[in-house]
């Protein structure tokens, strides 16, 4: 079906979507599935989930004045409808380009965008902390937090809720549950919402039994007006047990989270309630293309047309190499055990989690606990392998720290696309990690060349070490040139075309050093040495190769 962009690019204030009528709204719903499809199948980003949440912004700026009102979208890539009916339809084409629009909500770029986000379960602190300053300052502004049900795993969330049902401040909790973070969600937490969307009859139910009260002759008024008591009890008697309404927060929902008429009425209900509220929508990732609903791992985000590949020479790349080689040496040693907060896909497990699901185990968005996971089952003789994204690891630098590091355990970290990573802008760039970890007591950290050396690093890591190890690597699959040439000087690998300089390279960067050597016009010769060990570093083997 071809839909023409008539109303959205009518769209140049998010006011106009107030005067729209529901026929219109709809419209508007298909126009931009369409374009979202468009656009970040050329350009790459995030797709899925935001296919997921186009009525839900929506009903949003409907119901909201975002220029006086707070949003805070957690991790923040599911705003790419939010961007668009902000005042940036024009300008989309260039989002995840330079000096375009970023993939995440970005304070500097649009007066719409209230906080910064890029990693999980940050909203309900910032929203909370908006809140609390409107209360405190006198000024008269909502604050919402839009959370997905994989970042609520993440113990910062957990806090913040706790901290906002003991508070009372006046803050609305979006739970946008669509069952995924980037993998399938996973623990109690995601059986618990499980629990509650079989429930749906709940939300009609209070007002059933509301109206059925108030018929009774002379007390039924009465009765009703202690509709909070009864709210509390109507809830009690279907869910189970409220954790949220223990916590102090309102719970209101489950709700459709594409029919945008439920999700206004409920929203203006949200409104005037008083204190903290958690408001539950129901939502399909990848809603509207029928790959991504059926695919929505695959579909999380996509890398567009003009991509360039990510392993040009062939080379499987690093995350395809891990989980083959854990494999095969978890076939040779029992104790090897794998842990993955939620990324599991993105770092080649997948297969490994078949293969072996007792040794494998994904704990959700909660990189603190992995670690510290870990620590507990090395402490048992297990050799556990922690895999995770470089830039998110550095959220459990204290756990590598103190519970691993300071107990010099054999935990082994893999760090994903560290480095410079590119389209997803500065909160994705894994460039932290060596300048924490080269302080840390008793650690070695490596970053192997290239992909094939990434198999024989982990079997040394695994079989030869007994202390912290961290296999640290980029996308894609590094050198290939630099192992056809090389041989072993003083123990290091070496390229030789000469003696006036040399050159210490480490990690993926071999062919681009090669590269640009054999063009410099002012280099009769040079030698190459490829330097594995990063910490500690080996300054005398290296004083011996100069």
């Amino acid at each position: 079906m071809i839909i023409e962009e008539s109303i959205l690019k009518s769209i140049n204030s998010p006011e106009i979507l107030k005067t729209l009528d529901r026929k219109q709204i709809e419209t508007l719903a298909e126009e931009i599935r369409l374009f979202l499809i468009k656009h970040v199948s050329e350009n790459g980003g995030h797709l899925a989930s935001n296919l997921g949440t186009v009525e839900l912004t929506l009903a949003l700026l409907r119901c909201f004045d975002f220029s006086n009102d707070r949003i805070v979208w957690d991790v923040g890539h599911q705003s790419y409808t939010y961007k668009i009916l902000t005042g940036r339809f024009e300008q989309f084409n260039t989002i995840r380009k330079r000096n375009g629009l970023s993939g995440f909500p970005k304070r500097k770029e649009n007066k719409y965008d209230h906080f910064n986000t890029g990693h999980s379960s940050t909203s309900i602190s910032a929203a909370l902390g908006f809140a609390r300053a409107a209360r405190l300052s006198g000024s008269n502004h909502y604050s919402i937090a839009v959370i997905g049900d994989g970042a609520l795993t993440g113990g910062m969330a957990l806090e913040a809720m706790n901290d906002a049902g003991a508070s009372g401040d006046n803050i609305i909790i979006i739970l946008n549950d669509n069952e995924m973070s980037i993998s399938r969600n996973v623990g109690g937490i995601a059986a618990y919402f499980s629990r509650l969307r079989s429930l749906r009859l709940y939300s009609g139910t209070n007002e059933k039994v509301r109206r059925f009260v108030e018929r009774i002759p002379i007390i039924g008024k009465w009765l009703s007006k202690r509709v909070h008591n009864l709210k509390s009890a109507v809830k009690y008697l279907f869910s189970q047990g409220m954790l949220f309404e223990e916590m102090g927060l309102s719970y209101m929902g489950p709700v459709n989270g594409h029919d945008v008429r439920k999700l206004e009425n409920i929203l203006y209900d949200a409104k005037n309630v008083k204190g903290p509220v958690l408001l539950h929508v129901v939502t399909k990732k990848g809603r509207g293309l029928a790959e991504a609903e059926s695919e929505p791992e695959k579909y999380h985000g996509v890398k567009g047309n003009g991509y360039e590949k990510s392993n040009p020479n062939g080379l499987l790349s690093f995350s395809e190499t891990l989980g083959p080689a854990l494999t095969e040496l978890a076939e040779v040693s029992t104790n090897i055990v794998v842990i993955s907060p939620a990324v599991a896909p993105g770092c080649g497990l997948v297969d490994f989690s078949r293969k072996y699901p007792d040794r494998f185990f994904d704990v959700g968005i909660a990189e603190q606990h992995a670690v510290t996971l870990a620590a507990g089952m090395a402490c048992s003789g297990f050799i556990p392998v922690v895999s995770s994204y470089s830039t998110f690891m550095q959220r459990a630098y204290d756990q590598i720290l103190h519970d691993v590091c300071l107990m010099n355990l054999h935990v082994i970290f893999t760090l994903d696309r560290a480095g410079i990573v590119g389209y997803d802008g500065e909160t994705h760039q894994g460039i932290y990690d060596l300048a924490y970890l080269a302080h840390m007591p008793g650690i070695k950290v490596i970053a192997p060349s290239d992909s094939n050396k990434l198999k024989s690093i982990m079997s040394s890591a695994i079989f030869s070490e007994k202390c912290p190890v961290v296999i640290r690597y980029p996308k894609g699959s590094g050198s290939t040139t630099f192992t056809e040439f090389a041989h072993l000087c003083n123990g290091y690998r070496i390229f030789e075309k000469g003696n006036d300089i040399l050159v210490l390279s480490y990690g993926g960067m071999l062919d681009k050093l090669l590269e640009y050597l054999s063009e410099a016009k002012d280099l009769a010769g040079y030698t190459i040495s490829d330097i594995e060990t990063l910490v500690p570093l080996d300054i005398e083997g290296i004083e011996k190769l100069s």
